[in-house]
């Protein structure tokens, strides 16, 4: 063997077992720690919080981290009345539930909020002013936009639900509340079914669980993607925080720290979100 291939298998073995250890280095956060962390709150939040909950059980068996959604309100209400470790929140917390419950916001990534209807709907593109017609009830027929001759079916979240709050802000109008004859459902999981299920509906989720169930609408011409949430052409983006009443304990400091890391950042990514770092 030559020393050009010598070098290059060096290098080969160097690269294996960096690869190898990155993500035990990346999980030492949790290193000789012990106990639960809870979360709870915004349901965008809970496919990350579970990936990382298997990764740390299989490195630190004593470490257990529970998560459940209920929507943005719901965590911010639990982590205020020391309930849960931790509050997630699809937005930055109000200056007045800072101040109410001491909370210290901590955002990890961004999440484009996607408009979506079932796969079989023509429709691929709706301007803004478009959805608001859609969704305050003026306009009810998909015939309008060059759909099938079908009447529009409205699915909305709970006033507890931050990706509703978003959405109405930047389509509606803040203040202002989707039409009456909405079907409203509990999560971003829930809403999902609901349009695979239901040819004639739209609705709005974050942008991790759209996937092949459901069609997204382009906004204004721009896809509701990674790529386009990150650079602000489109045009419905929030970030996704998670908050602690005063300083994170232990369990939750660790938390935040392996999502920094490479390994955490991957499985952000992987859940169609931006990191924020």
């Amino acid at each position: 063997m030559n020393k050009h291939r010598i070098a290059a298998a060096f290098a080969g073995l160097v690269t294996l077992f960096a690869a190898t250890h990155a993500g035990a280095a990346d999980i030492d956060a949790f290193k000789g720690l012990s106990g639960k962390l809870d979360v709870a709150g915004g349901t965008a939040h809970i496919p990350v919080v579970q990936d990382v909950a298997r990764h740390v059980a299989k490195a630190n068996p004593n470490v257990r981290i529970s998560v459940s959604g209920g929507g943005s309100g719901v965590g911010i209400q639990k982590v205020g009345a020391g309930l849960v470790d931790i509050g997630s929140t699809g937005r930055a917390p109000s200056a007045e539930e800072v101040a109410k419950y001491n909370l210290k916001p901590f955002q990890f990534a961004l999440d484009g909020v996607a408009v979506a209807v079932h796969p079989a709907n023509p429709v691929k593109n709706l301007s803004r002013v478009q959805l608001a017609d859609i969704f305050s009830g003026r306009v009810d027929n998909w015939k309008t936009f060059g759909g099938a001759d079908q009447r529009i079916h409205l699915y909305s979240r709970d006033e507890a639900s931050a990706t509703r709050e978003v959405f109405v802000d930047k389509v509606l109008g803040k203040g202002q509340s989707p039409a009456a004859n909405a079907t409203v459902v509990a999560s971003n999981g829930a809403i999902k079914t609901a349009i695979a299920r239901d040819k004639g509906a739209i609705g709005y989720l974050g942008l991790g669980y759209v996937d092949a169930s459901v069609k997204p609408v382009a906004i204004d011409g721009h896809a509701p993607s990674q790529e386009n949430a990150k650079s602000g052409a489109y045009p419905i983006v929030r970030g996704l925080y998670f908050n602690t009443r005063g300083e994170p304990n232990a369990l939750a400091s660790a938390f935040y720290r392996y999502l920094k890391t490479g390994e955490g950042q991957s499985l952000i990514r992987a859940h169609g979100y931006i990191p924020a770092f």
